[in-house]
């Protein structure tokens, strides 16, 4: 299969990469830094090509999908976390663009080109988290940095839930915990504990974080499945129950057409 990973040049995304690449997938690397992502595919086995993306900006994201042809599966793995606010290039606070609002412009731009199915990133956060659809951007209340990420990771679960009523086969997958750069951007304790070595790989490594996407890409599993760790944070990826939040048929609707709007992208229709 052709597959897309978003951020596959890092993290979770590299290990989801490097895994589909040994198992024989044509897998392409969606990035930002693409000296990062040549290096990162220089190590990987197999057939892996690397294009530009940036998630935070929809003109790249529209550059990008306007140069693949077909794509079997679309991994949305890309994400940001625990920055200070922030607005991407088109104004939206950077947690909701890039995590969410940037992953919905490129499914819906490549929709009529992905052959099998749509799998998405959430995590845990998004359970403690509330979607404020009248301020989804953070124009009018108190910025809160964790608020903002987890209210971007709901949106992810809410996004599957609208694809999977579409007919598309959408996963969406928590991987857990991890030890990855996804703390780059972010400041104080988070980015000063990264850099711990005997907090390396706690609670997982990257590599098993990658199991959930990696299974989520290749098994047959029906649309809406929701993938996550025995014990959120680490554990052998199981299909998991989702809140009522998070499978809420028409905040999902609401939140789609919100979107459509924001990103001026929407699912093609069939013919």
């Amino acid at each position: 299969m052709r597959i897309i990973v978003t951020g596959g040049n890092s993290g979770v995304g590299r290990e989801t990469a490097t895994a589909l690449a040994a198992a024989g997938h044509r897998v392409l690397i969606a990035a930002r830094d693409v000296p990062k992502s040549e290096r990162a595919a220089a190590e990987m086995p197999g057939d892996v090509e690397v294009a530009q993306l940036d998630l935070a900006d929809l003109a790249s994201v529209r550059k990008f999908a306007d140069s693949v042809d077909t794509v079997d599966v679309l991994v949305n793995n890309a994400g940001v976390l625990g920055l200070p606010l922030t607005r991407t290039a088109d104004g939206f606070e950077t947690h909701m663009g890039t995590n969410y609002l940037g992953h919905f412009a490129l499914t819906c731009l490549l929709g009529d080109r992905i052959s099998d199915r749509v799998v998405s990133v959430t995590s845990m956060n998004h359970m403690f988290s509330t979607l404020y659809l009248e301020d989804l951007n953070w124009h009018t209340r108190p910025y809160s940095k964790w608020a903002a990420y987890g209210q971007s990771k709901l949106a992810v679960m809410l996004f599957t839930e609208a694809l999977a009523r579409k007919g598309v086969r959408a996963i969406v997958v928590d991987p857990g915990g991890a030890d990855t750069n996804i703390v780059r951007y972010s400041t104080g304790f988070l980015r000063w504990s990264s850099g711990l070595t005997w907090l390396r790989n706690f609670p997982q490594s990257a590599k098993n974080a990658a199991r959930s996407s990696i299974i989520a890409a290749t098994t047959d599993l029906p649309p809406g499945t929701y993938l996550a760790p025995v014990f959120k944070q680490f554990g052998k990826p199981r299909v998991t129950k989702r809140l009522k939040k998070a499978s809420d048929s028409e905040a999902a609707n609401r939140l789609w057409k919100l979107s459509a709007e924001l990103t001026e992208c929407d699912w093609p229709a069939r013919t």
